[in-house]
């Protein structure tokens, strides 16, 4: 039992100096406290630490806890705490004596005057005073009337004795326990990191959104915490099924929190529950409609105990803690909370709360109400993309009485499933459609379309099958053009053929869409048009593309839909301008997180990653990724989890981890290769290229750049042009010069220098490093020149360590110097260690001695960096450390990611000899 309380008193430290000043007798206020805070906020954990606590000191523990079914039984708890003294009543003053024996026999003790009790009980602790005793109190609220009198007589008189009292109280103790006089301490919720630290701790197993879900309905609640993921089913734990509206209770929690909600009047609990199924609703909404047409007097009982508070500019009701509204509901039958349904249907005047109260007060089939969910619910989602409207679309599924509305709506739902995931719901969604009417003539009709649409979806990201995605939305669009279908209709499928265009990279599948956005005019033909003329004719009009896509995010509401974001969002990507537009997908990933479209917050991620990375902020992309593997993994986005893992590819090559960039790239081919997905594929092998290099294998970065492009720049999609710095390098070194002057004059053709200025950066680069020694000295001082060069740290600082090495070649020791350490600073921030140790060895080469030795590793460990590291060479695993450290096992795992490569290695194995060659950073 010892150990229990110290593994759930993260966050706790203020308290237990606390109490440890309380047992010393050190405490400026007395030797006296109580503790109040709500039903498991960990008052009785902080009991148990003041009694392991006393107990190590030598000290007598004398323990109660009020008992509702004793509360009317006299002296009951007096009778239970100093029990265990009972003998040395037999050495008091006859009258105290008696009245002692009269509390421990209780059939005689309801007569006594409590006044005479509390001195005879003073007298008691007096003759123990050499066991320096510690009274502990529990649940205060249950203590019957005279012990509450006696222990509160008591605790005032204990001044200039050894004794010390200590109690725990709910917050909504009715005025039983006499306070007056005696010091209180409030306990709160958990701060935010202890609180995750503790769920992290005991449920390592959730779902990143279900561990969201469980984090913000607990409030930093120690019980909750403890017991919400235990009422979860397994799948649901794993974020594979979705969590309901209210998460259930264990008896646990159930106990902990329906007393105070059971102790109210019947009118308030109603209007609780009103309150509980419309949060949204104001007070003055809910009142007309709660049994008797209730009043504000109503909820006084609740403010007075403390469940809820009330806004008093919006006279919207809160719960305090949330997790009562759950219990509220849990408490009351299915017929009370139909009916409430019912009633608040007649009040609200939001079409979506008006259509799920409907549904949720409907006993069978109903086609009206579920047609006005269905309504309610699409305009929803096409607003704000919320995952609402998914689970409003199942509902409404079970209320159709027609198999053909049946099915339309279940296609849909699996449509809305494909973007919030998890994916295997969307094929259960469709089996349950096939079930429903096999009908099979959809062709040309917004149910084929969707059907199309859905299973695109599903096998793009699932399975990275282009072909076959790319098969049925042809057929669909050709099925839609014949039936002449409206451009509303079509949206969905040009959507989803654009995702199918840019990871295939095929100008086959970019002339489909081209042509589409041709013979259709859909809602979203802006942002189509703009992300497809990006991605195949970037050259012909860089600059006018520029200018739309900033008009055209100008042009954005603050409410606009993701659909018509991405395909900005990955334009701007395309075009290098992403940055400037990068809050409105961070935005967008902060709205869809919790319980929207999973699919967005991946894209989101994926795009801020290749962003961050190309701006030198490598630590922030990484931490991105591991949160968007996460997610992928859950919910089963296997095409996002093969882009995800290439950017830490990326940055393991640029920092040296050659082993860790070829292990994660293999695995990225070895799974994208069969499937044709050329961009996935570009991407890998740019990674391997780079590793090579900075291993100083060239003819291992030619052979991987040369898969990606001979000297022509194609329009595909395929990053050829961010490359090219590294082709003309490895062309370079290999002695294939004609080569890489043919790679740049396809780059100058291609008018790369007027793509964006992190283009023209490497262009010009690459020429200068391709040109002769007559020429390579201007154009290096020509692309150093560039405007905004310096927004693109990694390339301007090969380009300086290029132009250093020049330089020095040439003679020009003092120039060379000046580019060299430049090179030098942006390779050392970065930790791009292989770059950095061939800029130290050049500076050195031109007579500057340098800190950093070959071998050495130029980026340093945090402090808790090297904990980790430290704790990890001993064997420990990523959950002990967490434990040991008060982390979650999933930050343990992102720190051990981020410091192998600044060590040079990729396993725990290595850990110990690495560490040798380093020390922490004291900063």
């Amino acid at each position: 039992m010892g150990s229990r309380p110290e593994a759930g008193l993260l966050g706790r430290t203020d308290e237990l100096e606390l109490i440890a000043a309380l047992l010393a007798g050190h405490s400026s206020t007395g030797p006296s406290l109580i503790l109040y805070g709500e039903a498991g906020v960990g008052k009785t954990s902080l009991l148990e630490a003041a009694a392991v606590q006393a107990e190590a000191a030598g000290m007598r523990v004398l323990r109660a806890s009020g008992v509702e079914s004793e509360a009317e039984v006299s002296y009951s708890v007096v009778n239970q705490l100093f029990y265990a003294l009972r003998e040395g009543a037999d050495r008091l003053a006859g009258d105290q004596r008696d009245v002692l024996h009269a509390v421990f026999d209780l059939a005689q003790a309801a007569s006594l005057d409590p006044l005479v009790v509390s001195m005879a009980v003073l007298a008691l602790l007096g003759e123990a005073a050499a066991e320096r005793p510690v009274l502990l109190v529990d649940d205060v609220p249950w203590l019957d009337r005279a012990s509450a009198t006696v222990l509160g007589l008591v605790a005032r008189r204990l001044a200039d004795t050894p004794v010390v009292f200590l109690a725990a109280a709910r917050t909504e103790t009715p005025p039983l326990f006499d306070r007056v006089g005696l010091p209180e301490r409030e306990i709160g919720p958990l701060a935010e990191r202890p609180a995750a630290t503790l769920l992290d701790t005991r449920h390592p197993d959730l779902a990143p959104p279900v561990r969201r879900r469980v984090l913000d309905e607990a409030a930093g609640n120690p019980l909750a915490l403890r017991e919400l993921p235990a009422a979860m089913a397994g799948r649901q734990r794993a974020g594979q099924d979705p969590l309901p509206t209210f998460l259930p209770l264990t008896r646990r929690l159930e106990a902990a929190f329906a007393p105070a909600i059971e102790r109210l009047p019947a009118p308030t609990q109603h209007l609780l529950l009103l309150a509980a199924l419309a949060p949204d609703a104001s007070v003055a909404t809910l009142l007309p409609v709660a049994q008797g047409r209730g009043n504000v007097d109503d909820l006084e009982p609740a403010r007075q105990a403390g469940l809820i508070c009330t806004d008093p500019v919006a006279s919207h009701m809160s719960f305090r803690p949330p997790l009562i509204r759950s219990t509220i509901v849990q408490l009351s039958s299915p017929g009370e909370r139909r009916s409430a349904h019912a009633a608040l249907a007649d009040v609200s005047d939001d079409p979506c709360a008006r259509a799920w109260h409907l549904a949720e007060a409907a006993t069978g089939p109903d086609e009206m109400v579920a047609h006005a969910l269905e309504q309610a619910f699409l305009s929803e989602f096409r607003r704000d993309g919320t995952g609402a409207a998914l689970t409003a679309l199942v509902r409404a599924a079970e209320l159709s009485p027609q198999p053909a509305d049946r099915a339309r709506r279940l296609i849909e739902a699996a449509y809305l499933a494909s973007s919030t995931g998890p994916l295997d719901r969307v094929t259960r969604l469709l089996a349950d459609a096939r079930k429903a009417d096999d009908a099979r003539s959809v062709s040309g009709t917004r149910r084929g379309s969707v059907f199309a649409a859905a299973t695109a979806v599903y096998l793009l990201h699932a399975d990275g099958d282009v072909d076959g995605a790319y098969r049925l939305l042809t057929r669909a669009l050709d099925d839609a053009d014949t039936a002449g279908t409206t451009s509303t209709w079509i949206d969905d499928l040009l959507y989803a053929l654009l995702f199918v265009c840019i990871y295939a990279a095929r100008t086959t599948f970019w002339d489909l869409l081209g042509s589409a956005l041709g013979r259709f005019d859909p809602e979203l033909a802006t942002p189509l048009r703009l992300c497809y003329d990006a991605f195949t004719h970037p050259a012909r009009t860089p600059v006018s593309i520029r200018e739309a896509l900033a008009r055209a995010f100008a042009a954005l509401p603050t409410d606009a839909a993701p659909q018509w974001l991405t395909p900005l969002a990955f334009a701007a990507v395309r075009m290098d301008v992403l940055s400037d537009h990068r809050y409105l997908v961070q935005r967008m990933i902060e709205q869809e997180r919790d319980g929207g479209a999973i699919i967005l917050v991946l894209t989101g991620l994926v795009l801020l990653t290749i962003d961050s990375y190309y701006h030198g902020q490598w630590d922030e992309a990484e931490t991105m990724v591991q949160e968007g593997l996460d997610l992928a993994a859950t919910y089963g986005y296997h095409l996002l989890k093969a882009q995800l893992r290439i950017r830490p590819a990326f940055i393991a090559a640029v920092r040296g981890n050659a082993d860790l960039a070829r292990s994660l790239t293999s695995e990225v081919m070895t799974w994208a290769a069969p499937r044709g997905l050329g961009l996935t594929q570009a991407f890998a092998r740019h990674a391997r290229a780079i590793a090579a290099l900075g291993q100083d294998d060239y003819e291992g970065a030619y052979a991987e750049t040369s898969w990606i492009s001979q000297p022509d720049i194609p329009g595909t999609g395929i990053p050829a042009r961010w490359m090219v710095l590294d082709l003309v390098e490895a062309d370079v070194r290999t002695g294939r010069v004609e080569e890489a002057r043919a790679h740049v004059a396809a780059a100058q053709q291609a008018g790369l220098a007027h793509y964006s200025s992190h283009t023209a950066l490497i262009a010009a680069g690459a020429a200068a490093l391709a040109a002769d020694d007559d020429h390579a000295g201007p154009l290096f001082e020509a692309a150093l020149s560039l405007p905004d060069a310096d927004r693109w740290p990694w390339e301007h600082a090969r380009v300086h360590l290029a132009y250093g090495q020049w330089l020095r070649r040439t003679r020009d020791t003092t120039r060379a110097r000046m580019h060299l350490r430049a090179a030098t600073e942006t390779f050392d921030r970065l930790g791009a260690r292989p770059w950095a140790q061939r800029a130290h060895n050049e500076l050195r080469a031109s007579g500057v001695a340098t800190a950093t030795r070959p071998g050495t590793h130029t980026s340093t460990l945090t402090a808790q960096e090297w904990q980790i590291a430290t704790l990890a060479a001993t064997g420990m695993t990523n959950k002990e450390i967490g434990q040991r450290l008060f982390l979650s096992h999933r930050t343990v795992g992102a720190h051990l990611h981020r410091l192998y490569p600044k060590l040079g290695i990729t396993s725990r194995a290595a850990l110990r000899d690495a560490l040798e060659t380093i020390s922490p950073d004291d900063d």
